[in-house]
């Protein structure tokens, strides 16, 4: 496993034992350190719980103190934006933004985390480790600037009750992209005549902020042909057949908003907004990541049994498509005042078993990014059907990572929400979808001219 400090070595010698029970409660002879660190508070408690237990099992046999703050997404997203441009930065920080890693990578801003992710490397899919493989501009060549630990990808989320209420039984779902996404246009109108005067068929992601509409839009293009919209080695490509799954998803994705299948809010919605449709039974259907939507019915058990998770449907040419996959894990910021003790801390984290138990603590929102673990744990892929689509589609289907691991130039393109404004084209200013896309596509190549990587 490489080169291992003594505190290192001890710690692995802890591990192995039941949930909360480490075999050394104290690492003799160590020098005991604070590690300031900003953790992203859980979508569900249960999550803030397992995180407080790792914690604590690590400072018992470390001896160091961890000096955590949980801090909700949206504000954790401000807050370590600010702390890079000021400089008052923690030891560790866990990123909250899709587009902070591969910005802050570019701009030398962060600590290479290769001497911690090299010896465990093969324990990975390699859609994890590309999420956390970015391109310094200072040093002109990619490194890991962030640990992989969570796993998320974007499933399909509907209500098994009201696709029976409306009068089709599961089984008759299609298993293609148009087919599958058509099928629900009917239930919206089988539950309005029975008097659901208030439910629609899909709460598609058509805003202009928060993260959910630029992946929406980028899993749509993917499923008409344009994967390769950015490729591994940071090119943009928008060639005829990018451009039309491009001009496809954009299509498909308006359409049902302009015939009344969409709610009319969903221009203004944030990201949590259609997880909270969803859950009044605002629309049927719904497109987000990780298993949140369902898991915040966990403790209800008959309405958490309502709902199902689906996995991508084959393309229309009845092909697998390719899934998006996001990672989030923590990062050392240049400037962190215990740099050693804060890598001790994520090696730590990074230990399967204990990995494992923390990712489980949090019901399993997110897949653990190691395939092996996956497979040898059933509460990954047996114990429960939500959790095995969503882990499924994560670790072991056609995967790719989010745009950002590629280029950063895209997460610069992302935060103008060039394809929102492209929808709001077609939806709010009588656009051709052509002319859209045509328009979204010269202001990403403008904004990839600045990035140039070698």
């Amino acid at each position: 496993m490489g080169n291992l400090t003594r505190r290192s070595l001890l710690l692995r010698g802890s591990l192995g034992l039941a949930a909360g029970m480490l075999a050394r409660p104290h690492v003799a002879n160590a020098a005991a350190t604070t590690v300031e660190t900003w953790w992203n508070q859980g979508y569900l408690p249960e999550e803030d719980v397992s995180f407080r237990a790792l914690v604590a099992d690590y400072e018992k046999a470390s001896g160091d103190k961890i000096d955590y703050s949980l801090i909700p997404n949206a504000p954790l997203r401000q807050k370590e934006i600010s702390a890079i441009q000021s400089g008052g930065v923690p030891d560790v920080m866990e990123v909250a933004d899709i587009r902070f890693t591969p910005l802050n990578a570019w701009d030398d801003h962060l600590i290479d985390l290769g001497d911690i992710i090299e010896p465990g490397k093969s324990s990975y899919s390699p859609t994890a480790l590309s999420c956390c493989y970015h391109y310094n501009n200072t040093t002109k060549k990619r490194a890991y600037y962030m640990a992989p630990m969570k796993l998320g990808s974007w499933p399909f989320h509907f209500w098994r009750s009201l696709v029976e209420k409306a009068g089709y039984k599961i089984s008759d779902i299609p298993n293609t992209w148009d087919a599958f996404l058509d099928f629900f246009m009917p239930v919206q109108d089988k539950l309005r005549a029975q008097g659901m005067r208030n439910v629609y068929a899909y709460g598609y992601q058509l805003a202009g902020n928060g993260g959910d509409p630029i992946v929406t839009f980028n899993q749509f293009m993917i499923a008409y042909g344009g994967k390769d919209f950015i490729t591994p080695d940071g090119k943009l490509h928008t060639d005829p057949r990018v451009r039309e799954a491009a001009v496809k998803g954009l299509v498909k994705l308006t359409t049902p908003y302009k015939e009344g299948y969409v709610p009319p809010g969903v221009v203004s919605w944030n990201d949590a907004d259609d997880n909270n449709a969803f859950h009044s039974k605002l629309m049927v259907m719904d497109f987000d990541g990780s298993i949140s939507t369902e898991l915040a019915l966990y403790n209800n058990k008959e309405e958490y049994d309502a709902t199902a998770t689906h996995g991508l449907p084959l393309g229309n040419n009845g092909e697998q498509v390719h899934a998006q996959v996001v990672g989030f894990g923590p990062t050392i910021p240049k400037g962190a005042k215990n740099v050693a003790a804060a890598k001790e801390f994520i090696k730590y984290m990074l230990e399967p078993k204990v990995l494992n138990q923390y990712l489980k603590g949090g019901l399993g929102r997110f897949a653990i990014p190691m395939p092996e673990m996956a497979k040898s744990d059933p509460f990954w892929l047996k114990e429960d059907p939500h959790r095995t689509v969503h882990t499924e589609q994560t670790l072991f289907g056609p995967t790719l990572p989010i745009y950002e691991a590629y280029n950063p130039a895209i997460a610069e393109v992302d935060a103008e929400h060039v394809f929102s404004v492209a929808e709001f084209d077609v939806l709010k200013n009588g656009m051709a979808p052509e002319a859209a896309i045509d328009k979204a596509f010269k202001r990403a190549e403008e904004i990839f001219a600045k990035y140039q990587i070698a």
